[in-house]
């Protein structure tokens, strides 16, 4: 099956809307939202199809949140607290039919998970920012999680909130410039016109 030109510019579209914000609002994120934005989670591809993700959804100041929330470094902590989502991306290390088999993906596995669902939570509307400043043996602890189950990446969504409500020093991030390298800058190959991005 072959995408279309026209929904090849959409889904570029998406990509290029897609930014990390720290103001959110508190509005609930509708359910069926949840759902379509995880379910791009799903359909990400892995090495051997072992979809070594595990997702922990936390509500603002449900049972789950009371264990991420802490984890986050002080700076994270001062912004992330508005967000009505945050989920906690792990991975597991090892391969689930051999278990005593490393999975030296698990990781980049995850990272594409996450990606899908990012770019999805984007459709619908909904903003995502990741984040790797958390203690991760506070995660383990709090979590009870297994020796094999790594924590990655602690995500916050939400819908796009005024900047106002955030410390000086972080509202200033929020209206910087938000640039990306060139394509020249990282990608090599004779005989490819690299100059249009």
């Amino acid at each position: 099956m072959y995408l279309c030109t026209k929904n090849m510019e959409h889904i570029i579209n998406v990509i290029q809307q897609r930014w990390s914000p720290r103001a959110f609002t508190q509005k609930d994120i509708e359910n069926k939202k949840i759902l379509r934005i995880l379910e791009a989670a799903r359909l990400a591809p892995s090495a051997m199809n072992e979809q070594p993700w595990v997702f922990y959804l936390a509500k603002n100041n449900d049972q789950n949140w009371q264990k991420i929330f802490p984890a986050l470094v002080e700076f994270n902590r001062l912004w992330a607290v508005h967000a009505p989502l945050l989920i906690l991306a792990c991975g597991r290390k090892l391969h689930t039919a051999k278990e005593e088999m490393p999975n030296p993906t698990y990781a980049y596995d995850t990272g594409q998970a996450v990606a899908y669902l990012s770019l999805q939570a984007m459709e619908e509307g909904i903003y995502t920012h990741q984040m790797s400043g958390f203690d991760k043996d506070t995660i383990k602890q709090n979590f009870q999680l297994q020796e094999q189950i790594e924590p990655i990446t602690i995500i916050a969504l939400g819908y796009i909130g005024n900047p106002e409500i955030l410390p000086p020093k972080i509202r200033a991030l929020e209206n910087g410039p938000k640039t990306r390298m060139p394509l020249q800058n990282f990608t090599f190959g004779a005989g490819f016109d690299l100059t249009s991005s």
